[in-house]
């Protein structure tokens, strides 16, 4: 990201995944994220917490891959950047809410183990069949020793 509005935040997922789909089809996914901070207070020596929540988007293939991976608890990290949205309510009130848009988003395996599962790679907007993947491949002899 070249514009220097970039975000990194590693926390746990608090509400599920809500995959939606735009007019033109477009998937799209939001879920918040709980980041705790824990520090030690310098003048009691007592620990203090706080935590922030955060209210992740996602669009595309990683919208769908989030809502079938993600669930309460999901310990994630999350790369992406800021945007602020502005409106104003019936009442004539300005309101504002900072979002991340995420670029990626993955499993920490800090206190986890997890496992992954690769799609099938898009062509085009759409699925490439198991037929034309063996196209590619036809007249190699994966028995054979490759060295």
């Amino acid at each position: 990201m070249s514009n220097g509005n970039s975000v990194t935040i590693v926390g746990n997922v608090v509400k599920e995944p809500e995959l939606r789909f735009t007019s033109q089809g477009v998937a799209s996914a939001t879920f918040s994220v709980a980041v705790n901070r824990r520090w030690q207070a310098p003048q009691s020596q007592e620990w203090e917490e706080a935590t922030s929540f955060f209210d992740v988007t996602c669009w595309r293939e990683l919208a769908e891959n989030v809502s079938e991976s993600l669930e309460r608890g999901s310990r994630v990290l999350v790369t992406g950047r800021l945007e602020q949205r502005t409106w104003e309510t019936p009442g004539g009130e300005k309101r504002s809410r900072v979002n991340i848009v995420a670029d990626e988003v993955g499993l920490s395996l800090r206190w986890a183990t997890g496992s992954v599962v690769k799609n099938e790679r898009r062509s085009g907007g759409r699925d490439v069949s198991q037929e034309s993947r063996e196209s590619t491949t036809v007249g190699y002899n994966y028995e054979e020793d490759p060295f």
